[in-house]
């Protein structure tokens, strides 16, 4: 942390002339590309930049970040019990439901702006636009808002915007192991007296490398070929430890 402090306070120093005559607010990303690869766990990326005008000044300005991947559709389902036996009951699908979402800001957002422009940008979970089909029951918004939140696609305030000095910021975003490809967009909001005066959108890319990605292009070219694939490793590993536990 020591060490981004210090090269944040080395970047305001070389933007500082521009800053004064620029615009309010210039944020970069450390990396435009999340490789995923056989062994991924994760990763994060590092959202960092300065504004025009001191952070909680007067009157005071606030920095809000919010990342967004693919849309993608999404069936909620309410298990039964039928004789002892679990089913599958009333369901909902939600079309276009965020695969990815992360917010942060230097404050809460209920403290910065109004609920109106709250959902004008779609900042926080109740300001999503969660269009369903079917069942139209509260509580299957609530759980899917509960399973997006459990595997750690979707967050709220996980790590703070952090300040170096007065003008300069970053944020950590953590992209989870579970993190789909596609692409990605970052909003860098700047708010002053409950609105937001200044935007900028950066653009970031999640993809598959090396042996991961051969694994997926065979998947969608030649699903067969990858599902008798499948079976032979899976009938390999079998006999495999049958032989290792006979030898013990």
């Amino acid at each position: 942390m020591k060490l981004i402090a210090c090269a944040l306070l080395w970047l305001g120093w070389l933007m500082a002339p521009a800053l004064a005559s620029g615009p309010p607010i210039t944020a970069e990303l450390s990396t435009d590309r999340v490789e995923i690869s056989t062994g991924f766990t994760g990763a994060s990326v590092l959202v960092f930049g300065a504004t025009q005008n001191p952070l909680g000044g007067d009157p005071p300005e606030d920095l809000i970040v919010v990342a967004t991947g693919p849309t993608q559709g999404v069936v909620v389902r309410r298990k039964i019990n039928v004789l002892g036996i679990w089913l599958n009951g009333p369901s909902t699908r939600f079309p276009e439901v965020p695969g990815f979402y992360a917010l942060t800001a230097t404050r809460r957002v209920w403290e910065i702006l109004p609920e109106d422009e709250r959902r004008q940008y779609r900042l926080g979970f109740d300001n999503l636009r969660l269009r369903s089909e079917g069942n139209r029951n509260p509580a299957f918004r609530a759980a899917l808002l509960e399973l997006k939140q459990s595997d750690g696609r979707w967050q709220e305030y996980a790590a703070p915007v952090a300040r170096a000095g007065e003008r300069l910021f970053s944020a950590r975003i953590a992209f989870p192991a579970t993190v789909q490809t596609g692409d990605y967009q970052i909003e860098v909001l700047l708010a002053r007296e409950n609105r937001v005066i200044a935007r900028q959108e950066l653009s970031l890319r999640v993809e598959r490398v090396g042996t991961a990605a051969d694994i997926a292009s065979l998947a969608r070219g030649q699903p067969l070929l990858y599902g008798v694939l499948c079976v032979v490793l899976a009938v390999l590993a079998g006999w495999l430890g049958s032989v290792l536990f006979r030898r013990n």
